[in-house]
């Protein structure tokens, strides 16, 4: 019973870990600490390798738990009841969890819906520019909207769509407001790295 119960510590921490690099920029939304949503970047590599563990895991865990039991004739005391940790119906739990966090990257984006600001802004399109900043560890579209959700807050940003398949950022700004250099810096300041700025 205790192999079982590590088994399914096992698969949730194996799941958490496939994952952690795009739970931690929404981790960084929410606590306002956008310097830390790259932090675990450098996992993206092992995913499938997590992945996999994590469903040889919960695999093997529930072969545990259907596997036939072989009755041995003796004069026990009746079948103890079985404790909640070791049931299935806690092991279909813990699966679910596990499946929920092995499909956050799917559903990351949602965490970062589109705020529409209130005031209108009227820009002077004789002063908008627009840049294509190439960028370091981005791993999905949660790591995307981060950087989407920090730039935006820019005062004089116009629009700002993010990509990290193709691992970049394209940028509209008023250069009578802003700069390259601070839309660059904040971009830094998440985690991620700015390798290079293009001007459109």
């Amino acid at each position: 019973m205790k192999s079982n119960n590590k088994l399914i510590g096992t698969g949730i921490l194996t799941a958490i870990a496939a994952s952690l690099c795009c739970i931690t920029p929404v981790l960084a939304l929410i606590a306002g600490t956008s310097g830390i949503a790259a932090s675990f970047s450098w996992l993206e590599p092992f995913r499938p390798y997590l992945i996999a563990l994590t469903i040889l895991v919960i695999a093997f865990a529930w072969y545990q738990k259907l596997k036939p039991v072989q009755e041995i004739d003796c004069n026990c005391d009746p079948e103890e009841k079985v404790k909640f940790a070791q049931s299935k119906t806690f092991l279909g739990i813990v699966t679910l969890i596990a499946f929920i966090m092995l499909a956050f990257p799917y559903y990351s984006s949602l965490f970062y819906q589109d705020q529409v600001k209130s005031e209108t802004i009227v820009f002077d399109q004789s002063n908008i520019q627009r840049i294509e900043i190439a960028i370091n560890g981005m791993t999905c579209d949660g790591c995307a909207e981060h950087i989407d959700h920090e730039v935006s807050q820019l005062t004089g940003v116009v629009n700002s769509t993010s990509s990290y398949e193709d691992g970049n950022a394209v940028v509209e700004y008023d250069m009578a407001q802003l700069d390259e250099n601070q839309i660059k810096e904040t971009i830094n300041s998440t985690g991620y790295t700015v390798i290079e700025i293009i001007k459109k």
